[in-house]
């Protein structure tokens, strides 16, 4: 029975938005899991995702404080339905991103980050795929904000594809 994904980070909430948009919060009740590759600023945002959520696995960046430290780590991995995810919230400069990956997590078949709010899918050289979601409330040079749903099928990532929040 294929998984479906949710994929976000950069949130900076109450920084960039007063919550998420009603659209982000539909898409995190109705995934099986949800990525959150950090970046979220304040630990109510993580209560109200560990409320919504059914799963959720998540990281810490550079914007968050103490308390989300100290309730998440810096990397976080996940073996489901046989594939291996890696989270990490920084990746470094774009420029050989995907080789530096893939010495760093040579044990994962795809990895979730964040940082830049640019979204991103590209696959290594070995095979590693990489993926950004962007942010879903500060869209900094992007043309929109935005998120990713995947779907994973047993030993497979099925479909992967960005969603623009509508404003």
């Amino acid at each position: 029975m294929p998984l479906n994904l949710l994929l976000l980070a950069d949130t900076h909430i109450p920084k960039r938005a007063g919550d998420l948009p009603e659209q982000v919060w539909s898409a995190v009740e109705n995934a099986d899991v949800v990525f959150h590759a950090g970046d979220w600023v304040e630990a109510a945002l993580l209560d109200e995702f560990e409320r919504r959520s059914k799963r959720l696995l998540a990281v810490h960046g550079n914007n968050d404080g103490p308390e989300l430290r100290r309730r998440l780590p810096e990397t976080a991995t996940a073996t489901l339905d046989g594939v291996r995810f890696a989270m990490v919230h920084e990746t470094g400069q774009a420029n050989g991103r995907e080789l530096r990956c893939e010495a760093l997590y040579p044990d994962a078949d795809v990895l979730v980050f964040g940082h830049s709010h640019i979204p991103w899918d590209t696959v290594s050289p070995g095979g590693l795929r990489l993926l950004n979601p962007g942010s879903p409330t500060d869209r900094r040079r992007q043309p929109a904000c935005t998120y990713m749903e995947a779907v994973l099928d047993p030993g497979r990532l099925a479909e992967v594809r960005l969603v623009k929040v509508q404003r």
